[in-house]
């Protein structure tokens, strides 16, 4: 049986992060089973509610549109990419109902989460990684990884512009930091595809418009999906930098 699309789409975003042990549980096996389209005893809703980051922004996202099921693909789509659901959602209100839910697991570590956040605050896991994680309060500092991480950890477009067995070249644009975080020019390299369970994209072909998460194809994305991503991207960029 098939995993519902939803499902799939939580895992094919997730997994990569979770295998490198940066978020979720560990032993997730089932999240490569499910991205590839398997099921996987049910679904893997359970897993899903140990992602302390991705899990609430899809529930809170859920509640606010009107959606029953947190792992609903149209409230994935919101989040990882951007849809009509994302640009329904008033950024200010849901900042603040996000930063409630953080709160008692940021304790004392994360003292930054605060109001002074709500400016920047949007339904998207681009908020996330330049808004809540601590990387870009790196950014000035004597830390020179921070750029790397939070350009592997964002949700990058690109074009397949080469296949090889377990690996495509992309083209893609890189984040980057001159005092202030931009989109810069074009750059060709290589990501993998493939997982030992199978791909999460099926066959992919030169010119096909992909997702990159932490150097690897996680999704197909179309046209509006890819311009949707950009947009998101490019706007929270631009609401940091009033920050930084």
């Amino acid at each position: 049986m098939a995993a519902p699309p939803g499902h799939r789409l939580f895992a094919r975003y997730v997994h990569t992060p979770n295998s490198l042990g940066y978020c979720g549980p560990a032993d997730a096996a089932a999240l490569e089973a499910v991205a590839c389209g398997h099921d996987a005893d049910g679904g893997i809703e359970g897993l899903a509610r140990k992602f302390t980051g991705a899990w609430p922004y899809q529930q809170l996202i859920a509640e606010l549109s009107g959606v029953a099921d947190p792992l609903d693909e149209r409230v994935g789509r919101a989040y990882w990419t951007g849809n009509e659901l994302t640009e329904q959602i008033d950024g200010v209100e849901f900042g603040r109902l996000l930063l409630a839910r953080f709160a008692p697991q940021a304790a004392h570590y994360w003292k930054y989460l605060t109001d002074g956040l709500l400016d920047e605050a949007a339904p998207t896991h681009i908020f996330h990684v330049l808004g809540i994680y601590p990387w870009t309060r790196l950014l000035n500092s004597s830390t020179p990884e921070a750029v790397h991480v939070l350009d592997s950890c964002r949700i990058a477009p690109a074009t397949v512009v080469g296949v090889g067995p377990d690996e495509v070249v992309v083209r893609e644009q890189r984040l980057e930091f001159d005092g202030r975080l931009s989109i810069g020019a074009e750059q060709d390299r290589s990501v993998r595809y493939r997982v030992p369970e199978g791909k999460f994209v099926g066959e992919l072909d030169r010119g096909d418009l992909v997702a990159i998460h932490w150097d690897f194809v996680c999704d197909r994305l179309s046209a509006e999906q890819g311009e949707r991503l950009t947009y998101w991207t490019r706007w929270q960029c631009e609401r940091t930098n009033r920050r930084l």
